[in-house]
């Protein structure tokens, strides 16, 4: 699997969670996602997550979001969470441990699997900060 942190970083030198970030180039929704998880990590309530943002069109990027498993291509820009694992030296997708549940934030966008949210095209079409903090705030409680 894919390992998201810089070659040579220590475990003390990550940030417990990341935000990855499926997107593309061209996309108007996925750099307004990027600048809206930009303005949340800027807060230092949030201190405790880092963004990686990945372009599906490259090879890294593709690569991860079929390691996602759980994101429809067609709802793109869509995050998930990952959660640094200490005992693997990696980070691993944070478990949704309410599959399938309504949930008032996010509704439909949130995903079945892993911790995360896709893009509802059907709705709104946009990821609010209020969706992404959600998020934020259950894969704390979760872990």
């Amino acid at each position: 699997m894919h390992n998201l942190y810089t070659e040579g970083a220590t475990a003390l030198d990550l940030r417990p969670y990341q935000i990855v970030i499926f997107g593309k180039a061209g996309c108007e929704k996925c750099k307004l996602l990027n600048k809206r998880v930009d303005k949340i990590l800027e807060k230092t309530e949030w201190q405790d997550f880092e963004k990686v943002y990945l372009d599906i069109m490259t090879e890294d990027g593709l690569i991860d979001f079929c390691n996602a498993e759980c994101i429809n291509p067609q709802r793109i820009p869509a995050f998930v969470i990952k959660e640094f694992d200490t005992e693997r030296d990696r980070y691993e997708f944070v478990i949704n441990k309410a599959p399938g549940s309504h949930d008032a934030v996010c509704g439909s966008t949130k995903l079945y699997t892993y911790l995360g949210i896709q893009t509802d095209y059907t709705s709104t079409g946009t990821i609010t900060p209020k969706m992404i903090q959600h998020i934020l705030l259950e894969a704390r409680e979760n872990c």
